[in-house]
């Protein structure tokens, strides 16, 4: 078991470590150049794991990533954008699926901040990258502040 995880700021699991206390831990930027996303993240051999946290009013640019992503929505309301289906708002008690390789995005909406239990295979690391090919910060509705 290799104990260097592929995420700067990620937590490695295993070799005696098996629980952890998400809310207790450090956080890492989970979405940089394209994402105001900031949470603890946890690798296994496999799979990542992040409780991840996006201010109201600010979130994801549309950006894709070759592996795929579940989120279950814990707290908040997040608009949701996946692939070419009708933007949907989605709050607590939703998951939401995305597929490799689908331009998605998801932006808290202005009334409460979001947070998100998010669940990646490993082939790739927790970030994306903007379709656009810009990398100067995440998404922000108007008048929440900017990069």
């Amino acid at each position: 078991m290799t104990t260097n995880t592929k995420n700067k700021g990620a937590v490695k699991a295993g070799n005696g470590t098996y629980i952890f206390a998400l809310p207790e831990m450090a956080g890492m930027a989970a979405g940089i150049g394209y994402s105001t996303a900031f949470g603890p993240v946890v690798e296994g051999e496999r799979m990542q794991v992040g409780l991840i946290s996006k201010p109201r009013g600010t979130g994801a640019k549309p950006h894709t990533h070759p592996n795929e992503q579940w989120n279950y929505i814990v707290q908040g309301t997040l608009r949701v954008s996946i692939g070419d289906q009708p933007e949907r708002l989605c709050g607590p008690g939703t998951l939401l699926y995305f597929p490799a390789n689908i331009v998605h995005s998801t932006v808290a909406t202005p009334d409460e901040d979001v947070v998100f239990l998010t669940v990646k295979d490993l082939s790739h690391g927790i970030h994306g990258k903007a379709v656009d090919g810009t990398t100067d910060g995440g998404y922000f509705e108007p008048g929440f502040g900017s990069k």
